[in-house]
């Protein structure tokens, strides 16, 4: 007889982790099945918002989309795109460790490559496989449920 898998981490404080995308449908479904999955979920919508997200909440994983429209509001200039924004959280004392997984609808075999050289943990084309992507999640954070 098999035993059925608990869906959620252990108890214990909520581990964080910051979804970073323009788009607010995947924004909004990514953290209803990271709550779901027993994780806080926290949202930013581009560069700005995700260094002050890290600063603020300390997360303890980052799920990070590749493309961004120019920042128009602050008088365009250069957009801030997933490369950008993993340099710029690389050197931010909260964030320096912190995985990174890229969550993208970009061609994987044109970005794929260049993100994990960039550091990212992995690549996840859109769709998402949300249970291929939570899985890596508990295994990135030790939180691997135990059977029952």
């Amino acid at each position: 007889m098999t035993m059925p898998v608990e869906k959620t981490p252990p108890a214990g404080p909520k581990k964080k982790i910051l979804v970073v995308d323009d788009n607010a449908l995947i924004v909004k479904t990514l953290s209803f099945k990271l709550k779901s999955g027993g994780y806080d979920a926290i949202a930013a919508s581009d560069g700005s918002e995700a260094v002050t997200a890290v600063r603020r909440e300390k997360p303890d994983l980052i799920l990070l989309d590749i493309s961004f429209p120019p920042d128009v509001a602050h008088g365009g200039g250069v957009a801030w795109d997933g490369f950008l924004i993993i340099d710029w959280l690389r050197r931010i004392d909260e964030a320096k460790k912190t995985p990174i997984i890229i969550i993208s609808g970009s061609d994987p075999a044109k970005f794929e490559q260049r993100a994990k050289d960039a550091g990212a943990l992995a690549y996840f084309h859109k769709p998402i496989d949300h249970d291929r992507l939570l899985t890596l999640i508990r295994s990135t954070l030790g939180d691997v449920p135990s059977a029952q």
